[in-house]
């Protein structure tokens, strides 16, 4: 269950310019077990306190005496705790805001020891702190399930995993492996990269038991919800998740949601699940060139879930037959795909956004997928289930944003390709020449590694 953050966690332990690290993400994706195998294999010792599970060591942090702290957690745990031998791991930071306050204190006047913290819900507290937040004395680092050559790992596929991520486009990408990677892709769709869940999988090779770990993993998830005011907001973001849950990709109205509810209480309910990081936004922009935050609407919005495989499981989806997986939902949990491998794609220590445009007129929408920027480019994705369908929404996106690159996702052998195309638009006609780089749908890890290539 090897986890690509390690590689951060690892450079984080090697910098002298350290802060104390806060890890961010949903509840289950596995900060815990991360942080503590690293800890295993890069400190002599190790020292964990869960602040969820001894509520009582919250009142460790009610001055910013560090020194005190680390002498009392040393005596609580009977363990020697040495500044560059020893990792102190915080876990369940959230529940204590004091904890989090404390933090400054670590970094000023005990810079050389290690301390990491975790939090699932860390980003509802975040947002409720009276005190400031320790601005430019500790670090944050963004975890989320596994990724797709995470899970090609965990289930002992290296080699395919390898072959991935050597492949440049200057030669033919084998056609046999393709199609044994789509295999292992399908599979993914249902099983996602929850932790648990690879885990189950990897062990038994056997997936009677999907649903029910998917289901004790939402349960836990949906526990959550007893912390967030009244009942009926509770409601409401029941409601919230299952819509988004079994419409990743859609974007929201909230009429559709619910008739009966009042849209601010649908808008409150989808921000407290972004807090928590089961859902996640992909927000309309209409900037020609970045940052595409820029001309975006705030209010014009699609989410994804937090996994892939908890969609397949709120719509009730079995794995029976792997070849007729992807009917019904093939587009929508395509685009689900992606928008997960590119929230994960990004560097560990950003906040990732995603975004999407659209033109709704009358005889002429047009949507793209997501709008990606690389470095100081922008470029349009569009995702496609199969191996075919149309770019009409690209060339007109291209056309009007006078750009001259796309991007496509599908399962498709890998190409580029350069194009000149007539497109109407209002009556007008307009000439275009524009390059397209096509891309499987597994291989969306690997797109900023292959336009640094492409921009050289």
């Amino acid at each position: 269950m090897k986890r690509e953050i390690t590689q951060c966690l690892i450079e984080w332990k090697d910098r002298n310019d350290r802060s104390p690290l806060i890890v961010r993400g949903a509840r289950q994706v596995g900060k815990t077990f991360t942080i503590e195998e690293f800890a295993k294999a890069h400190f002599s010792n190790f020292a964990k306190i869960n602040l969820e599970e001894k509520p009582e060591y919250k009142k460790l942090f009610f001055d910013n005496d560090v020194q005190r702290i680390i002498i009392e957690i040393s005596v609580l745990l009977n363990t020697a705790i040495k500044p560059g031998e020893t990792l102190l791991f915080i876990d369940e930071i959230q529940t204590s805001p004091e904890a989090i306050l404390t933090l400054r204190y670590f970094k000023e006047n005990l810079p050389e020891l290690h301390v990491i913290c975790a939090g699932s819900l860390l980003d509802h507290t975040l947002n409720e702190m009276r005190s400031a937040m320790p601005v430019g004395r500790v670090e944050f680092l963004y975890m989320y399930p596994m990724n797709f050559k995470e899970y090609l790992r965990a289930i002992g596929q290296d080699s395919l995993c390898k072959y991935i991520e050597e492949y440049n486009l200057t030669k033919p990408f084998s056609e046999v492996i393709h199609n044994q990677i789509v295999k292992f892709l399908r599979y993914y769709f249902f099983i996602g990269g929850m932790p648990a869940v690879v885990k189950a999988f990897a062990e038994n090779n056997d997936v009677s038991n999907i649903q029910r770990i998917h289901s004790n993993i939402l349960s836990s998830v949906q526990y959550d919800f007893a912390k967030y005011g009244t009942r009926k907001q509770q409601e409401y973001l029941q409601i919230a998740l299952q819509y988004c849950g079994r419409y990743p990709g859609r974007k929201i109205k909230y009429s559709t949601i619910a008739k009966d509810i009042r849209s601010t209480s649908l808008k409150e309910a989808i921000s407290k699940l972004e807090l928590s990081r089961i859902v996640h936004k992909t927000t309309h922009s209409n900037a020609s060139k970045v940052p595409l935050t820029d001309l975006v609407k705030e209010d014009t919005y699609k989410t994804v879930f937090m996994d892939i495989g908890f969609v397949n499981h709120l719509s009730q989806i079995d794995l029976i037959d792997l070849d007729e997986l992807l009917t019904a939902n093939e587009g929508m949990l395509a685009e689900q795909f992606v928008a997960q491998e590119l929230l994960a794609d990004r560097p560990a220590y950003m906040s990732p956004s995603l975004f999407y445009w659209s033109r709704e007129e009358k005889s002429s929408n047009a949507e793209i997928d997501f709008i990606f920027q690389h470095k100081n480019k922008i470029y349009p994705i569009e995702v496609k289930a199969g191996k075919t369908g149309t770019l009409k929404s690209m060339q007109v996106y291209l056309s009007e944003k006078k750009l001259d690159y796309g991007i496509r996702f599908n399962l498709d052998l890998p190409s580029y390709g350069v194009f000149s195309t007539n497109i109407t638009v209002k009556d007008a006609t307009t000439e275009i020449h524009w390059s397209l780089l096509s891309l499987p749908l597994y291989m969306t890890s690997e797109l900023n590694r292959i336009l640094d290539i492409y921009e050289k």
